[in-house]
């Protein structure tokens, strides 16, 4: 796959010609998409249908790495776009990409619980669109028509299903140590629509960025979901989400994050995956300096991994003014770093067989008034590009099986594990 994607992206303003949607198949497949910190994940289905998880980051750059999957699995239309909540890092590719492919249904949670829009203009040219398509308003306990996968939705608008799925209702031993955490600054993560999927024997959740007291809601005093096999990391792995209440209520085989190189995959999120009952691997899009040495999985389980010389020179520099340790990290996760451990304006050329890398200063926000100021350091406490990787960019493929074995690929080095049915 990796030599073919290379091939896709050297062609990325060039839009594939109608084709048929993808062939049937007997798996469920997931990839991951490296949007640098925001969120853009593809699930094709086995009976050839497509999701589309949030847009990613308006520009260019997250744009082609989107269509470049696309093109490359042979997808024409987007069946279902969810649009997890209103933040610039999960919708502000949207317009962009609806004029590239067609897209059938768009899916929300509903109007926007913020006044000041983080794209501007957003809500009006988002209503264009689902005027020529249809447009699906989803509660907790709906369910997205998808021929051969039970889709539900568990959140969204701030509320939580309360009638449990199969497999779930029982107490949740991990709420008994929940201690709430206000957080008032982005209210429309807490509005996140959260999926559970299910084929077959295999289950995977998205929550979005789903706050950590809207866990509370949706997972006590009892779990209405059950056990699962693949958790897609709340909030790119930010402190604001992913307490022990639904991580360890969740009990997941497999964690995957959706991280940057500052923006999530923070210390705590590594603390309670590597904490959770039945948990056996963790993959990130992104090796974390958040994380560090000590709180980073092996780089065979990470897409995406800066030049040696780059993590060095980050690492050993020296803290800020006034403050001793590695660069602290804000409560969103993001480290404040001096603007000299920055990685380089231009990435080296790729290697031999490798995809080339998307130009790192080429593609900021279309208009830079359509998101406030990034707060929180160079990642950006809201999402949104930030000090971009060096290097290619790569993606996490997951393929499940109806018996509950899903094989997890990381495309930049091409190795898998397989996860045989429990």
């Amino acid at each position: 796959m990796r030599s073919s994607l290379a091939t896709v992206l050297c062609l990325a303003f060039v839009v594939a010609a109608p084709s048929a949607q993808p062939k049937a198949s007997k798996t469920l497949d997931i990839y991951v998409i490296d949007t640098e910190g925001g969120k853009a994940t593809l699930f094709i289905t086995p009976s050839g249908e497509t999701v589309l998880i949030d847009a990613g980051n308006p520009g260019q750059r997250d744009h082609d790495r989107i269509m470049a999957v696309l093109t490359e699995t042979g997808v024409n239309k987007i069946d279902h776009l969810i649009s997890t909540h209103y933040h610039v890092d999960h919708i502000g590719g949207m317009q962009e990409l609806a004029k590239s492919i067609p897209i059938a249904d768009y899916v929300d949670h509903g109007p926007s619980v913020e006044p000041q829009e983080q794209v501007k203009g957003f809500q009006a040219a988002y209503a264009e669109l689902y005027a020529k398509a249809k447009h699906t308003i989803v509660k907790p306990g709906d369910k997205l028509p998808i021929a051969g996968v039970d889709w539900r939705i568990v959140t969204a608008a701030g509320k939580a299903i309360k009638t449990p799925l199969p497999g779930g209702g029982k107490p949740n031993p991990a709420c008994a140590q929940f201690k709430p955490r206000e957080n008032t600054r982005d209210p429309e993560n807490g509005q996140s629509v959260g999926s559970v999927v299910t084929f077959g024997k295999f289950r995977a959740v998205d929550l979005g960025d789903l706050l950590w007291n809207n866990e509370f809601d949706l997972m006590c005093p009892s779990n209405p979901i059950g056990a699962i096999d693949l958790y897609l990391t709340s909030h790119h792995g930010t402190d604001p989400s992913g307490s022990e209440a639904l991580v360890h209520g969740l009990a997941p085989r497999v964690a995957i994050t959706q991280n940057g190189t500052r923006k999530g995959a923070t210390v705590q999120t590594s603390q309670i995956l590597n904490s959770s009952p039945n948990l056996e691997d963790i993959w990130q899009l992104h090796w974390s300096y958040n994380g560090g040495i000590e709180h980073n999985p092996a780089g065979l389980f990470i897409a995406n991994v800066d030049e040696p010389t780059v993590i060095a020179a980050v690492l050993t520099a020296p803290p800020p003014a006034g403050r001793g340790g590695p660069p602290p990290s804000t409560g969103s996760g993001q480290p404040t770093a001096p603007p000299s451990t920055a990685p380089p304006a231009s990435a080296p050329a790729p290697a031999a067989g490798q995809a080339p890398a998307a130009s790192p200063t080429a593609n900021p926000p279309a208009d830079p008034a359509a998101a406030p100021p990034r707060q929180g350091g160079p990642g950006g406490g809201r999402g949104g590009p930030g000090v971009p990787h060096t290097g290619a960019a790569f993606l996490i493929k997951v393929s499940a099986q109806a018996d509950g074995t899903f094989t997890v690929t990381n495309t930049r080095n091409g190795f898998s594990r397989t996860y045989k049915a429990r």
